[in-house]
């Protein structure tokens, strides 16, 4: 159990794209810690102009509510690095590895663990919109789907069933950086599986994600209505077993710590495929991880607390 008397500065807000959903994800994670008797506990919005206000305030650990470029790829896990602050979730390595879809895939593949098809461009590569269409087509077939690497909750996310929409997709994709992954479109079931813990990882219920638009976007995970989890999944016990045990082993292969969350397609073909690793996942009340915990026994504030244990132990790796 850890001290009550600590001084956790919860820090949310950021400046990614997804900083409407880290601020809520902060504030439950805030309440919680209240509720558990933490009264030291801060809630600190970070921006571009406050970041130095961290250290100034000496917190015991940081508890990272961020999501997105800036708290979810490494950047300010450095800085608490250097600053000697224990802080919760994975470390520098890892964070920057998971939060770059391509250096996942890359890393994936290079382990033997299963993972769709892929493709990658520079904005550079891309001067003759046209070929490079018909390059992808040629290469990973249709559908497809284009994504930027570094976004997170399916932003710049775009499915394309005919060769006339990869220009247009191409230039959505381009708004969020000058890398572009396509991948091979995988049909079949969703899941996710939540993971935690330091060097004994224990994973939770496998979730089945269902969306009420083409597919699980940002507006379909933070609108009600437009999404389900379903636990348990409705899936065999033979992918529900290879969910596990490949969730465990990409855990381990990058090096997770604290908390993540293993997204999986289970193709009709191929079974289950890993999509993307989410580092610092959602902790809000529409978000996958508590929902998970719950059903396993765990309330959102004991979950909570168990992040504060592990990011108090943790040993990173620069």
């Amino acid at each position: 159990m850890a001290d009550k008397n600590l001084k956790i500065l919860v820090v949310c807000g950021g400046i990614s794209t997804e900083r409407e959903v880290s601020l809520r994800s902060g504030k439950a994670i805030y309440e919680a810690l209240l509720r558990k008797g933490y009264e030291n506990s801060v809630l600190f919005d970070l921006t571009r102009n406050n970041i130095a206000q961290i250290l100034q305030l000496k917190p015991d650990i940081v508890f990272l509510g961020l999501h997105g470029k800036g708290g979810e790829d490494g950047s300010i896990q450095g800085m608490l690095e250097l600053a000697g602050i224990p802080y919760t979730g994975p470390g520098i390595a890892t964070s920057a590895v998971c939060m770059d879809k391509i250096l996942t895939k890359r890393v994936l593949a290079n382990a033997g663990l299963p993972t769709a098809g892929f493709v990658v461009y520079r904005r550079d590569e891309c001067d003759d919109r046209k070929a490079v269409a018909k390059a992808l087509t040629d290469r990973l077939g249709l559908p497809m789907v284009l994504k930027s690497p570094c976004q997170g909750s399916s932003i710049g996310v775009v499915i394309v069933h005919r060769e006339d929409e990869i220009e247009p997709a191409m230039e959505e994709v381009f708004r969020y950086g000058d890398n572009l992954l396509a991948e091979q479109f995988l049909e079949g079931t969703e899941v996710t599986l939540p993971i935690m813990g330091n060097d004994a990882p224990v994973a939770l219920p496998v979730i089945e994600i269902t969306s009420e638009r083409e597919f699980y976007d940002y507006t379909a995970k933070y609108t009600s209505g437009l999404c389900h989890h379903i636990i348990p999944a409705r899936i065999g016990k033979d992918d529900e077993e290879s969910v596990r045990i490949l969730g465990q082993k990409a855990y381990r292969v990058l090096n997770c710590k604290g908390l993540s969350r293993i997204d999986f397609i289970i193709d009709k073909k191929y079974g289950p495929m890993i999509i993307e690793v989410n580092t610092l996942p959602g902790m809000t009340d529409m978000s996958l991880f508590p929902d998970a915990a719950g059903y396993a026994g765990i309330p959102y504030d004991e979950l909570v607390e168990r992040f504060l244990e592990y990011g108090l132990t943790a040993k990173h790796d620069l």
